[in-house]
């Protein structure tokens, strides 16, 4: 269920879009109401707020500024100004702030359903990206992108670490199993791929680590020995160093909550 925020301080209009969008939506969607920016403002700090339809006029904190405020919050709604004035600076100055759409009162039904369709379809590509954003490491994905100008032995040594990511690697195993100096491999690895082989197995292990996360039911324990870790308690102590939170809160922020994937011992005491 999305939020739907309408702002405005005229009681007719107000009232009139929430009608509107309540019909529209049949409940799948919450509506509310805010009677100024100051409200509206006061109502994101308790509520996420996916979508905001905002007059421009308004005492107090205007339109325009309200949403230059929650412009660098990188979980804005996704704004619609409406206006009784069909000024090009208002629209202009709309369209810089991140405004999909520029409605005049009175305002038409089906313009302000359609707008409300596009920002929601538009809220939820933006989640869409800051989900891959968080799946995907971007260091991974250059290495990747860079792979056929890797020397034949970095290159075999990334391909051996993908076989045996689960296994305990050492960089000198793989450099005897490469029939190469361990010092040697050492330094060639950090200098094409910008990284040390250290620094290369958390970021791919992690990764495989998230990807379990958010495709199978498997539980905490399983995923840190699939991913190459001796012990749960070492696997949530360099998950949380790399991601910022524990294994299973990501989880949680990836996925909806669902009572069939079994909870972790491990991760009962997170705050």
């Amino acid at each position: 269920m999305k939020t739907i925020l309408i702002v405005d301080d005229e009681p007719r209009t107000r009232e009139g879009v929430r009608r509107v969008l309540e019909a529209w939506s049949a409940g799948q969607h919450q509506i509310m109401t805010a009677t100024s920016g100051v409200e509206a403002l006061s109502v994101m700090k308790e509520h996420e707020v996916h979508v905001m339809i905002t007059d421009i006029r308004m005492p107090q904190i205007s339109g325009l500024e309200l949403i230059e405020r929650v412009a660098s919050d990188p979980h804005a709604p996704v704004i619609i100004l409406i206006s009784g004035y069909a000024e090009f600076e208002y629209a202009q100055k709309a369209i810089k702030h991140g405004a999909i759409e520029y409605l005049l009162k009175p305002l038409e039904k089906n313009k302000l359903i359609q707008a409300v369709e596009l920002a929601l379809e538009k809220e939820a590509e933006r989640s869409r990206v800051h989900l891959m954003s968080k799946l995907v490491d971007n260091k991974l994905i250059e290495t990747v992108e860079h792979e056929g100008s890797y020397s034949p032995v970095v290159q075999d040594t990334i391909r051996y670490v993908d076989l045996h990511l689960k296994e305990p690697l050492q960089l000198r195993d793989i450099a005897d199993h490469l029939h190469v100096n361990a010092s040697y491999l050492s330094v060639l690895f950090k200098e094409q791929m910008g990284m040390t082989f250290t620094e290369y197995l958390t970021r791919r292990r992690i990764q495989r680590a998230k990807e379990l996360l958010t495709g199978t039911r498997m539980t905490i324990s399983e995923i840190a020995q699939a991913s190459g870790y001796q012990t749960d308690k070492y696997f949530v102590k360099v998950f949380r160093s790399v991601e910022g939170m524990s294994p299973g809160h990501y989880r949680k922020s990836m996925v909806d909550p669902d009572p069939l994937i079994p909870r972790d011992p491990e991760e009962e005491s997170d705050p």
